[in-house]
């Protein structure tokens, strides 16, 4: 069994050194494969642990991996007072962070591993919502997962649109992904044509996927739900392996 290897890939946007990471199979440079890619937008806590574990798993099932850089630095923010001026500098300024995100899309293309193969932009959290704005805003990749994305931070303009399939994984009682927000981008991507599928949780709140949340302080707005975050990976990798196969 071949191992996953990871590799920093040093990258610039306005100024700003962004530290994206590799991981991919040993020797997978270069293969032949149908299997998709994966542009990993992380959460509000940078390119930590976690979402390292997640370009691993992924990797391991033959999806090679590019984790973006949004925060910059490498940036790894613990606590509210730092995240909220973070995610609130990106929304008040979206021409730099879709920028962020458009500048970890041309790494990424710049990398043997990912040669040939289609693309998925995978995020969670912030990293749903860069990847749902990202969409928005014309990009044209295969497909776009976003697990439980804060649906209250994108923007309703959707009339220059990418394409893409969209999977959506929600908690039926996120506070940033209410019912009417997501009726609202319902409306949206099918004005726009783009095939889409939702996944809907009963009993959980945001950000159900995070070993973090296990003893959050406010349970009813986020909460690690273990159940729900077996299913939402479930659905991920059959979403990805469904933009892996040949075209019928």
């Amino acid at each position: 069994m071949t191992q996953a290897a990871c590799r920093d890939v040093e990258y610039q946007h306005e100024g700003t050194r962004m530290l994206g990471l590799v991981v991919a199979h040993q020797g997978e440079a270069g293969a032949s494969s149908s299997a998709a890619a994966v542009l990993l937008l992380h959460d509000a806590f940078g390119v930590g642990e976690e979402m390292i574990s997640h370009a691993t798993r992924l990797a391991a099932a033959g999806h090679p991996v590019f984790l973006a850089d949004v925060w910059g630095e490498r940036a790894t923010p613990v606590s509210v007072d730092e995240i909220g001026p973070l995610i609130g500098a990106m929304a008040q300024d979206r021409k730099r962070w879709m920028g962020r995100v458009a500048a970890a899309h041309a790494a990424l293309d710049a990398q043997p591993e990912f040669a040939g193969r289609p693309l998925a932009l995978l995020g969670y959290c912030f990293g749903g919502s860069s990847a749902l704005e990202y969409l928005r805003t014309g990009a044209d990749v295969a497909g776009v997962a976003a697990v439980h994305p804060g649906l209250d931070l994108l923007e309703q303009d959707w009339s220059t649109p990418g394409s893409a399939s969209v999977l959506l994984v929600i908690g039926a009682d996120d506070p940033m992904a209410t019912p009417a927000m997501r009726q609202r981008l319902a409306k949206h991507l099918s004005a726009a044509g783009l095939d889409h599928q939702l996944h809907l949780y009963s009993g959980t709140t945001h950000a159900f996927t995070s070993p973090k949340a296990a003893d959050s302080p406010d349970p009813a707005v986020f909460a690690h739900h273990p159940r729900s975050a077996a299913r939402a990976w479930a659905a991920t990798t059959g979403f990805l392996a469904e933009l892996s196969a040949p075209a019928s």
